[in-house]
C-alpha cells in the first residue's frame, strides 16, 4: 500500500521495555572486530567480563539486541516489503555513558517522511531513558524504500559534510572478516540480506552485504581509538549517512580529520577504488 502520509508525519511508535547485559555488549564488540589488538589493554577494555565499556553505536541495537525474528518495517501509514529498504542514516546522541548492563524503556515518533519520487525517505526519532528516570539517549534514523514515493510529499533537504583537503589525523585499514555480518547478525539485526544468498540475489546484490550498522560501529571504535585513546566516555554523538554496501572479505579504509570538538570520517572500500560506503560522518567528542 502507499504510504499515507497523513497518517505518517508525527506518529507515535510503541513504547517498550528492554535491557542488556554485559555479554550482549561484548558480542556487539566481536561483531565490529574488537579484540585484534588482544595484549592491548585499551583494546580489552571492549571485552571485559564484568564491566566492558561500552561504544555508544551500541545504542543503535540495544533495543533488539535478544531479537531472533527478520525486521519489520511497519509503522503508522507506513508498511514496506523488507527486500525494498534499506538504511539510510544514523545518529546516536549520548547523554551519560552507557552502562555495561541496564535496563529500559523507549518511545519514539515518525519526524519526518520524504518524497524522492523513485523512493520515500521515513525518519524516526527514539529516546531512551534509563530504569532511574534519566535520559541515556537518543536515536535518529531513517529508511530509503526504493519504489515507495510518489505520494505526493515534501522532497526533504540535501545536506552534506565536505571531506577536508588536509592529510587526515588518523587512517587505518580494516579488513573485513568473511563471517563478519554473520557474526554481526547476532546483535539483533536477522535481515536475510545479510545472510542468505538467495535473498540477497533477490534484492539485487551478487552476495549477502555487511549490515550498515556493522560499518557504522566499526568506523565509530577506528576513530575512538586512533584519537580518543579508546575511551568511549569521551564520545557524544556519531552519526553517518549509508551510501555504499559493503561485502565480507573488502578491506575498509577509515581517515578522521579533528576539528575541535568535532571529527569527520571518510570511509571507503579499498578493493574498489575506495568507493564510500559512509558519507557525511561526524564523530563528536567531549572537549
Amino acid at each position: 500500500m502507499p504510504i499515507d502520509l497523513e497518517r505518517a508525519l508525527g506518529a507515535e511508535l510503541p513504547g517498550r521495555s528492554f535491557s542488556w547485559t554485559p555479554s550482549d555488549v561484548q558480542v556487539y564488540h566481536l561483531g565490529l572486530g574488537a579484540g585484534t589488538r588482544w595484549l592491548d589493554p585499551a583494546e580489552l577494555r571492549y571485552l571485559d567480563d564484568v564491566a566492558p565499556q561500552v561504544l555508544p553505536t551500541f545504542a543503535a541495537v540495544a533495543p533488539t539486541v535478544h531479537e531472533t525474528e527478520p525486521p519489520r518495517v511497519s509503522y503508522p501509514g507506513v508498511d514496506i516489503d523488507l527486500a525494498k529498504v534499506v538504511h539510510a542514516h544514523q545518529e546516536i546522541v549520548v547523554h551519560r555513558p552507557i552502562p555495561a548492563s541496564g535496563k529500559a524503556t523507549l518511545s519514539g515518533r515518525v519526524t519526518e517522511v520524504w518524497d524522492k519520487g523513485s523512493a520515500a525517505v521515513v525518519v524516526r526519532e527514539l529516546t531512551i531513558v534509563g530504569s532511574d528516570g534519566e535520559p541515556l539517549w537518543t536515536d535518529r534514523s531513517s529508511i530509503f524504500a526504493k519504489g515507495e514515493g510518489g505520494f505526493g510529499g515534501e522532497r526533504g533537504p540535501s545536506t552534506k559534510v565536505e571531506i577536508p583537503s588536509s592529510a587526515p589525523d588518523f587512517e587505518e585499514l580494516v579488513p573485513i572478516l568473511p563471517q563478519q555480518a554473520l557474526l554481526y547478525r547476532m546483535s539483533g539485526d536477522r535481515n536475510p540480506l545479510h545472510s542468505d544468498p538467495a535473498f540477497a540475489s533477490d534484492a539485487g546484490f551478487p552476495a549477502p552485504i555487511l549490515h550498515g550498522l556493522c560499518t557504522y560501529g566499526i568506523a565509530c571504535k577506528a576513530a575512538t581509538d586512533a584519537l580518543l585513546g579508546s575511551d568511549v566516555s569521551q564520545v557524544r554523538g556519531f552519526r553517518a549517512r549509508f551510501a555504499g554496501v559493503v561485502f565480507p572479505g573488502e578491506t575498509l579504509r577509515i581517515r578522521g580529520w579533528r576539528s575541535g570538538d568535532v571529527v569527520t570520517l571518510g570511509v571507503t572500500v579499498v578493493e574498489r577504488d575506495d568507493a564510500p560506503v559512509l558519507a557525511d560522518v561526524e564523530l563528536r567528542i567531549a572537549v
